[in-house]
């Protein structure tokens, strides 16, 4: 469940547009631990009406051109991901984030559309009369499935190095080793 109702979301930012109060103190005046909130809620509000302070029900899909449009974006201005949601009228800045951590670790391939669901079983069929195109067709279709799989295991090869690689710079015999090397070109 939500924090804070849409009910809530639009009186606070209300009070806010009409001038009633501060962000800190529209915040502690309801109980708010920060105002952070607040000031996303005025600038989605601003930008978006009341949708801005609503939450998404649906799960909306976006196309990889799209996704790939918001990419580039943050990726060529400096402008936090907050920011970047609601210019493109989205709500959820976090899956920006997720695209871009994707693109950032398996390129543009991450983000194109990915098959939900079991695979299903290729059966033969009980003729004997097989065209070409059903054959190309499967073929096709086998070749996708393993691209899609060797794209996620490339994304978990990816993730294990670095891990293993912030792992073993993080431990105490190599940062006394990466001192006493340092010491020691120092000292020559």
């Amino acid at each position: 469940m939500a924090k804070y109702s849409f009910e809530f979301k639009n009186k606070v930012t209300l009070e806010y547009i009409q001038g009633k109060g501060s962000y800190s103190h529209l915040a502690s005046k309801h109980g708010m631990s920060s105002s952070s909130p607040l000031k996303r809620w005025v600038k989605a509000y601003e930008n978006q009406g009341d949708n801005g302070l609503m939450r998404s029900r649906k799960n909306e899909t976006y196309s990889f051109d799209f996704k790939l449009y918001v990419v580039e974006l943050y990726l060529t201005t400096e402008v936090s991901y907050q920011e970047l949601a609601i210019c493109v009228g989205m709500n959820n800045s976090p899956l920006i984030t997720k695209w871009v951590n994707d693109f950032r670790i398996a390129g543009p391939d991450a983000l194109k559309p990915k098959r939900k669901g079991r695979r299903s079983k290729m059966l033969e069929s009980k003729n004997s009369n097989h065209s070409i195109t059903n054959t190309t067709d499967i073929n096709s279709e086998y070749f996708r499935q393993l691209e899609e799989e060797n794209l996620k295991l490339r994304i978990e090869n990816a993730y294990l190095k670095e891990l293993r690689r912030l792992r073993f710079e993080g431990t105490p015999q190599n940062r006394k080793r990466e001192l006493s090397t340092a010491s020691e070109d120092h000292s020559n």
